[in-house]
């Protein structure tokens, strides 16, 4: 006899029994393989008894045709009652009985929730938008310059943007104080390496020139010592370098990806691609603003099972970037807690997606699923090669697929919520 029981919310327990005889044969064929080829002291490989056997390896045998029965008996009756469940259940075996006919089990479990999806046609939400100019494309030259650039002595006044070499000692006190003092030290100013008030000291000096100046260090400073404290610097400047921009000719283009130089191709291919991240940006920030609509009116309870192993999923993914990065000792763990906040938020999101997919036929159609890679494979120097990467395999495809469900999902929420066109800046775009 077979029946589930509501234990909470989600949490369910199925009863059921299992044969004896379906396990006892599956231990009986599971020693007989085990025979074939394991080794005991006195007995030849295939010519171990069968009680010997029993007495060496019963215990394992039964084990795994036990667990292999469980699963199989816990996935009929779950099928039979129509339950989708949300992660592994929990077996536990009533019946120690080997001699019994049936071997009674309980099998603990949560299900997916119910996605119930308020009203969203009284939300707002801002659709930011942004239009490409010609000084998005000159700045983004200039920028590209300045990363070529090269340096050349002067013998004029420190100016911003200069490299400088300078020997500076600080006190404290009138004491000298830990990371107070270097000779020869070079600086780029205006790059933001040293504290601003300590760069703005160094803009005006002349080659050869001493200065003494006061400056308080943040609050929040790394150096204990002087943080949140007033020290005296003396500085003394012992070479100024200013910035040389390369011609934007043919060397600079080649430089910047343009592979035959030509430098008339170079403000379009950098138009393009401004234009491709501009969208890109666009499309990730108003998908933002339409997934917190759909979470805001979302009210249902998660499964703990889900929860927990998107905790592990980041926690890993976060941990594998940080050892990276050289951030963190290999195999040294992150606390999975500190990732419950995002993890509920991604398994929520997820479950209302799926749910409004299936709900409202939300599928990406492959057509929009080739415009994007497509559209991805131009900022490649062989797009057709990147095409064909992404088909090449299920999982790249799926990839590309849940962003045209993604984009779906977007465009189904602003059509039925208030939306209010915002312009952004470049650099709020750009996060800048």
């Amino acid at each position: 006899m077979t029946s589930v029981e509501t234990v909470s919310a989600l949490q369910r327990r199925l009863n059921a029994t299992i044969p004896q005889q379906a396990v006892r044969s599956q231990v009986a064929d599971r020693l007989k393989r085990i025979g074939r080829t394991a080794r005991i002291a006195g007995f030849r490989p295939g010519k171990i008894p069968g009680k010997i056997l029993e007495q060496h390896y019963g215990s394992e045998a039964r084990q795994e045709a036990l667990g292999e029965a469980l699963q199989k008996s816990f996935v009929e009756a779950i099928q039979a009652k129509s339950l989708k469940v949300a992660g592994d259940p929990e077996f536990t075996v009533k019946t120690n009985d080997w001699s019994a006919d049936e071997i009674e089990y309980s099998a603990t479990f949560e299900v997916y929730p119910e996605v119930v999806l308020g009203d969203i046609s009284g939300e707002s939400v801002l659709r930011f938008t942004y239009e490409l100019s010609q000084a998005d494309v000159d700045n983004t030259i200039a920028t590209l310059r300045k990363q070529r650039a090269t340096y050349a002595a002067v013998s004029r006044a420190a100016q911003n943007e200069d490299k400088v070499v300078i020997d500076f000692s600080g006190t404290l006190d009138g004491k000298a104080f830990e990371g107070g003092e270097a000779k020869d030290y070079p600086v780029l100013l205006g790059s933001g390496r040293m504290l601003n008030d300590f760069e703005a000291a160094i803009v005006g000096m002349n080659i050869g020139e001493t200065k003494s100046f006061d400056m308080t260090f943040p609050e929040n400073y790394h150096g204990k010592d002087v943080a949140g404290k007033q020290v005296t610097f003396k500085i003394t400047l012992k070479s100024v370098e200013a910035q040389v921009l390369p011609e934007v000719d043919g060397e600079f283009a080649k430089s910047v990806g343009i592979a035959d130089g030509d430098v008339s191709r170079l403000e379009d291919e950098i138009r393009s691609n401004l234009a491709r991240e501009v969208t890109r940006r666009l499309k990730g920030r108003n998908k933002d603003a339409a997934m917190d609509v759909l979470l805001k009116v979302a009210q249902f309870e998660l499964p703990r099972a889900l929860v927990e192993w998107e905790m592990h999923r980041l926690m890993q993914q976060t941990a594998a970037e940080m050892e990276q990065r050289g951030m963190m000792k290999k195999g040294a763990q992150l606390p999975p807690e500190l990732f419950r906040e995002r993890a509920e938020k991604r398994v929520k999101l997820g479950l209302i997606l799926a749910d409004l997919v299936e709900k409202h036929g939300l599928k990406a159609d492959p057509e929009k699923v080739r415009a994007l890679v497509e559209d991805y494979a131009q900022s490649f120097e062989h797009p057709e090669e990147v095409v064909r990467w992404h088909y090449a395999d299920p999982s790249r495809y799926q990839e590309l697929e849940n962003l045209a469900l993604e984009e779906n999902v977007v465009d189904w929420v602003t059509a039925r919520v208030k939306v209010t066109d915002q312009a952004l800046s470049f650099a709020e775009l750009m996060g800048n």
